[in-house]
């Protein structure tokens, strides 16, 4: 991914508002990634057995597709704002099916970062606590979709650990208790799951898992 990820993402935008028909499918593959994770962040251990995370992705692609002409914005924040808050809704549309019953547990599922109202734009967010230093870095990272692919392309098991540290924002005994580690495991995981992706996103290649 280029440093100019945001213009391109522009580029795209307005060549599909022309009519670009190849343009529109490029700029929703681009988005595939981020997408999907901002999805995975929702599919916590209890709905992962009844809501696919891919299912959330093709359906809200899908939906943003069709509904491609009802996009106003005019900067990238503004475009995946607009992606999560139609993932956001579909989100709620799955849990209402299959768990209508405890609306509590709904809302305490549906954790996601950065939904329809929020202005930022980021969803990589320093979970609480005081060993967050090799986090910080990441945090601040401001190409979204590039943070998405990098850690789309990091080992199940380092793209798991981010996911439920870093997006989930889950302590360290609970990751333990899910990832089936003891918790000084979990936090080595981390640490090396950060720097592989430190290294990814500081240069082509040097990121590369074996």
């Amino acid at each position: 991914m280029s440093l100019n990820d945001e213009s391109i993402v522009l580029s795209l935008l307005a060549r599909a508002r022309a009519g670009d028909a190849a343009a529109r499918d490029e700029l929703f593959s681009k988005c595939r990634n981020y997408v999907a994770l901002i999805a995975r962040t929702q599919v916590e251990s209890w709905m992962q057995t009844k809501v696919d995370a891919s299912d959330l992705v093709q359906q809200t692609l899908l939906e943003a597709h069709r509904g491609f002409a009802e996009f106003r914005g005019e900067s990238e924040a503004e475009w995946l704002a607009w992606l999560r808050q139609i993932l956001h809704h579909n989100t709620h549309d799955f849990i209402r099916q299959y768990k209508g019953t405890d609306k509590r547990r709904i809302q305490k599922e549906v954790r996601l970062q950065g939904t329809a109202g929020d202005q930022s734009g980021s969803f990589f967010h320093d979970p609480p606590g005081h060993e967050q230093t090799p986090s910080q870095i990441i945090a601040q990272h401001e190409q979204q979709i590039e943070l998405a692919d990098a850690i789309s392309q990091l080992s199940d098991d380092h793209r798991e650990v981010i996911i439920l540290r870093n997006l989930q924002r889950l302590p360290f005994e609970e990751i333990a208790t899910q990832m089936g580690r003891s918790r000084p495991a979990v936090q080595m995981l981390w640490m090396r799951a950060i720097q592989k992706l430190q290294q990814s996103l500081s240069g082509p290649g040097q990121g590369s898992e074996e």
